[in-house]
């Protein structure tokens, strides 16, 4: 498990931005939500890809309805905001957090581009009746990279619970090798270079309406029951 540390050589930066160009490309063509935009066309929110009700039981309505309603539309909303009248205006979303990524200056942009892409790669990472196992090629490379599926998602597990505070758990292709990493509040394994396979939300708006501060049940029943291996399987490519 590794925790994702910020790039700043030349070629580092070389690498992030390839990376990000070819995750842009992968995410669109796997959720079908980041298409290029007209000149200043307003960031959309993406429209979630089941009903608000069919993560239930683990995920409420209730949650949903807050999660995507209140704080993924907040994101977006303040987004919009920010870039209006900017260069970044003329971005799709993937291409803002490039661009914004290890900016001091850029903070507020890059949190909220960040969290617009993170959570909607999160609602395409859980599905109803979701778990089980991976698609053959998927489950052959996590074998090679982590020994066995149960591995695997025992280090999806330890690292969103060892994230203290926000953020994210993540399963990443990161050269030729799967590995599990954790970035904190807006972070996106995006800005460093690798490619996201799939996430877990760690934040608390994503599980304390049903769970309260029970994290370990809530990632325990995502990984279970709701983890959409397909969609890892198609970000591999």
């Amino acid at each position: 498990m590794h925790e994702i540390k910020q790039m700043g050589s030349a070629e580092e930066v070389t690498r992030r931005g390839f990376v990000l160009s070819a995750a842009s490309t992968m995410t669109m063509a796997a959720l079908g939500t980041f298409p290029g935009r007209a000149s200043a066309a307003p960031i959309a929110l993406a429209p979630l890809p089941y009903p608000d009700n069919a993560l239930q039981p683990v995920i409420s309505s209730n949650t949903l309805g807050f999660h995507y309603g209140k704080h993924h539309k907040g994101y977006v909303d303040n987004l919009n905001k920010l870039i209006a009248g900017t260069h970044y205006a003329d971005m799709p979303l993937a291409k803002i957090v490039a661009a914004t990524a290890g900016k001091p200056d850029r903070l507020a942009i890059f949190n909220n581009a960040a969290q617009t892409w993170n959570h909607t790669f999160y609602w395409s990472s859980l599905k109803a009746k979701g778990g089980g196992e991976p698609p053959a090629a998927l489950k052959r490379r996590i074998e090679e990279s982590f020994g066995s599926l149960g591995a695997c998602k025992t280090e999806l597990t330890n690292a969103a619970l060892t994230q203290f505070g926000s953020g994210w758990a993540w399963l990443v292709q990161d050269g030729g090798k799967l590995k599990v990493v954790k970035t904190g509040n807006a972070d996106t394994p995006l800005a460093s270079g690798m490619k996201p396979l799939l996430t877990i939300d760690v934040w608390e708006h994503a599980y304390y309406l049903d769970y309260q501060n029970r994290r370990a049940d809530y990632v325990n029943a995502v990984l279970d029951k709701l983890v959409n291996w397909q969609f890892a399987a198609d970000n591999l490519g």
